[in-house]
Parts: structure tokens; sequence; C-alpha cells
């Protein structure tokens, strides 16, 4: 047990740059305390138990202000980032060395039975308010944008945003080269901006296009008086 409370220490440590001490994340970290109330609750609703889980799931609600159904499964290494407002279904499954920001919801879709919540696979990243809705997976080394919602299965080293989700980029951003997390969610592409960015480059192009075909009219209109004006001068002479 306390191997495992000093490895949930370690993760914080090394992915959060305000932690300044381990005494400060023991005390300070909401997303620790809903972690470790987690896996109490979790052995108890394995055992059959009902009622105790659920009031353990509420009171770690009530301190961290995160809902983790007893149900869910956590892997190791898995870190919440301040954790406000995180929801995490009865059947959700989170891989290793997972992080998840603020707001972030892995939900269901309906009132559907049995399996309902999204898998995570290890190495994911879902970025604040992101909402992961229904039962797929999303594969290891995946990115979620802020704001995203996902409604279908991601494949691994993929990168979404948008509502909702799509993927744009694969095989593209993967696990930093050192083995550590590419936690780095606000570098994301947006499709959107880029999109903009085209029309406003191809109305650049046909302005310019229209500007060099005025200037065209032009010459041709000054062209067509010269020679009228020429062909008028001939004839005067010619009388």
């Amino acid at each position: 047990m306390f191997k495992t409370l000093k490895e949930d220490i370690k993760v914080v440590m090394q992915r959060d740059p305000a932690a300044k001490s381990r005494m400060e994340v023991v005390l300070c970290y909401p997303g620790l305390h809903a972690i470790w109330l987690h896996r109490l609750a979790h052995k108890l609703y394995k055992k059959g138990w009902i009622i105790l889980p659920r009031l353990l799931n509420t009171f770690s609600r009530f301190l961290t202000g995160i809902d983790i159904h007893p149900g869910a499964k956590l892997g190791k290494g898995l870190f919440i980032d301040h954790g406000m407002g995180v929801v995490i279904g009865e059947t959700a499954e989170i891989g290793i060395n997972v992080t998840l920001y603020q707001g972030v919801t892995l939900g269901g879709t309906g009132k559907e039975r049995g399996k309902r919540h999204p898998t995570i696979g290890d190495n994911v990243v879902v970025a604040s308010g992101a909402k992961v809705l229904g039962s797929f997976s999303v594969g290891a080394n995946s990115k979620i944008g802020s704001g995203s919602v996902v409604l279908h299965a991601v494949p691994p080293n993929s990168v979404v945003v948008g509502i909702p989700g799509r993927v744009v980029t694969r095989n593209g951003v993967k696990v930093t080269p050192d083995g550590g997390i590419d936690l780095n969610h606000d570098v994301l592409p947006d499709p959107v901006a880029e999109s903009e960015t085209r029309i406003a480059d191809y109305l650049k192009l046909l302005d310019r296009r229209m500007k060099d075909l005025e200037k065209t009219l032009i010459t041709m209109q000054k062209e067509n008086k010269s020679i009228e004006d020429t062909e008028k001068e001939t004839r005067e002479v010619e009388k």
C-alpha cells in the first residue's frame, strides 16, 4: 500500500510543475485524495457492497469536487490535475499514466446497461472540459483537446478536437521520445482556423484576378478607342 501511495505522489511531482514538495501534494491535491478514496470504495464495491462505497463516493465528491463511481477501473499513474468537475462513470476504464484535467467527463449517452462508458488507453491526455461519451476506446498516446465532445472510437496516437470530436492528427503526436507523456494539450491543430485561412487565401487570389481582369478590360477599351479614332481620322483625310 505504501509503495502505491509513493508512486501516486511521484506521479504528481513529475507532471505538475506547481508541486513544490511531497507534503504539499499529500495535503493539498484533491485529485490525489479522490483517487485514494476511490481505491477504498472500489475494493468494497467489488466485494458486493453498494451503500458504503457510494457513501465514500459522495464524501469524496463533497471533499474534492471529483465524482468517480466506485465501479470505475483506474490504472496506475493516473493524474487528475485540479480536478473540479471531473466525472468518471461506473463502467469507465482508465489505462496506465493517463492525465485528466478539470471538467473532464467520461460518461454514457443514454439509459443502456452493461458497458456504457469509455475505455481510455495508456498515456492519454484529456484536456480541460472535454467530454468522452459512450462505450468505445480511446487509443494509447492520444490527446483530447479542451472542450471537445468525443462520441466515437479514437485510434492510437491521435489528436481529437471539436464538437463532435474528430481526429485531426494521427501518428504525428506521440509519447515523447524520452518515454514521458506529452502534456502539451494546448498545442493542437485548429481545423476551423485552418479552413478560415484557406478561405481568406482564396479570396485574396480572387481579388488579384479581378484586378488583373479590370486592368485588361481598361487596356482593351483604350485600344478600341484608339482604333476608332484612327479610322475616323482616316475617313476625314479621304474626304
